[in-house]
């Protein structure tokens, strides 16, 4: 091969996907290699890239090169040949007895394991894994279901702790010898139990009150609404020092008891009432989403435009949307306060929001079973790399494996068929793929 081959070969589209895998590989190997100090600037360069570890990494650029050209080139031949596969994938999933079979399956692993891991991992499943499997299904009806985009949810979580903490206190603190969570003390004392309700409602007069003068607003300009909302209320809890107990929060949440038993840091009876919780709202999301309100939803999230001229009143179903949305996390607000007994509004920020979104976009848009394993292998992944990779580089792997995710299987995990079609299509030339998008009736210049 020529000089001149070759510099023509490099400026073609294998030549730039090559160097962009390998650029990407030398990248990766610079991010989680060592780290520069004030003695020595360039530490960190040298001791990463000039290591035979950097080996390992270009074989690794190579390699997704290597797929990349594959798929490009055979697609078609690897297509025809996986599709007895997905016929039969496609008959099982389709069958409804396969599908209850499946979840039997996945709910007796959730039943029979947790007890034999060891304490960090039950904890990562209490206080990480099943509250934001919880978010995460009450986020999927706004943006899944309907096609909202919301990064103010986690102000709704917030809503529904602060009203466990305020709820769980005592009328008179001094008088009862009891310390109350917040400087602002209820009319009743309640046990969290019974403030489960209250939560709800809670959460439900929020995204009403969120909703109800923002709706009218669609894609970006309702992410900053939303975004602001979150904000306000994070910031609002930090500065009202005699209700919220400002920066330092709540503190003291009693446990759940229940006939005499008063649960205690044993994290087991957590577990099984937010399995319970999740398992009762996925029963009652399922049947929301095959029912007429879930036909309203997806008709406003493909065309709302469309859905307006059939008669669908559309602002009604998006309020709907918002407030049985933010009402999941209400009950999960509930849980948290309780279990860790004391947090912040520094508990509350931004990023949590986010986290929230991605967990949904990863596993599936519109798809409860994507839900959950969205938010369950991405809260998973990071702790199953603590004792494997520094501190700083496991979120590294985190943004790597979002961003392969997203080239190969835009869709998600488990994603919802009206989803999948929509991407198959918009990948065809055939419409859009973005729920959040301008409305299809609108053409775009």
């Amino acid at each position: 091969m020529t000089v001149r081959k070759c510099i023509a070969w490099l400026r073609g589209t294998d030549g730039r996907r090559l160097g962009g895998c390998m650029f990407g590989a030398i990248l990766v190997a610079l991010m989680t290699g060592s780290s520069g100090n004030a003695q020595h600037l360039t530490a960190g360069v040298t001791g990463s890239l000039f290591k035979p570890r950097v080996i390992v990494f270009l074989l690794f650029g190579l390699a997704l090169w290597l797929a990349m050209t594959s798929w490009r080139r055979y697609a078609d031949r690897i297509q025809t040949a996986l599709a007895p596969a997905r016929s039969a994938r496609a008959t099982v999933g389709s069958n409804r007895f396969a599908q209850y079979g499946g979840y039997l399956a996945v709910l007796l692993v959730a039943i029979l394991l947790p007890p034999h891991l060891s304490v960090f991992w039950q904890q990562v499943m209490v206080s990480e894994i099943g509250i934001y499997v919880l978010l995460t299904i009450g986020l999927n009806v706004v943006v899944g279901f309907a096609g909202l985009l919301d990064l103010g949810y986690i102000a709704f979580y917030a809503i529904g702790a602060y009203t466990a903490a305020y709820f769980t206190g005592f009328p008179d603190a001094n008088r009862r010898g009891h310390i109350s969570p917040l400087p602002a003390h209820p009319p009743f004392h309640l046990n969290p139990f019974f403030v489960f309700p209250l939560a709800v409602l809670a959460c439900l007069i929020a995204g009403l009150l969120l909703g109800a003068p923002t709706l009218r607003l669609r894609g970006d300009y309702l992410a900053i609404v939303t975004l602001g909302f979150g904000e306000i209320v994070r910031i609002t809890a930090n500065n009202s020092e005699s209700i919220t107990n400002g920066p330092r929060g709540a503190f003291g949440v009693p446990h759940f008891s229940a006939f005499g038993y008063h649960w205690t840091l044993d994290l087991m009876p957590y577990w099984y009432l937010l399995l319970g919780i999740i398992v009762a709202v996925f029963i009652l999301f399922r049947q929301l989403e095959n029912s007429r309100v879930g036909r309203a939803w997806t008709a406003i999230r493909e065309d709302e435009v469309a859905a307006a001229a059939t008669g669908i009143p559309t602002l009604k179903y998006k309020l709907m949307a918002f407030a049985i949305g933010a009402s999941t996390s209400g009950l999960a607000g509930v849980i948290f306060a309780s279990q860790v007994g004391s947090f912040a509004p520094d508990n509350f920020r931004l990023l949590n929001s986010l986290l929230v979104l991605v967990y949904v976009i990863f596993g599936g848009m519109g798809s409860l079973p994507g839900a959950v394993a969205g938010a369950s292998i991405l809260i998973w992944l990071p702790e199953a790399l603590r004792d494997h990779v520094n501190p700083q580089d496991r979120f590294v792997y985190f943004g790597a494996l979002l961003v392969v995710m997203m080239i190969f299987r835009p869709q998600g995990v488990f994603p919802s068929r009206r989803r999948a079609r929509e991407i198959g299509l918009a990948e065809a030339g055939a419409g859009g793929a973005d729920a959040m998008a301008a409305p299809g009736g609108v053409l775009q210049q």
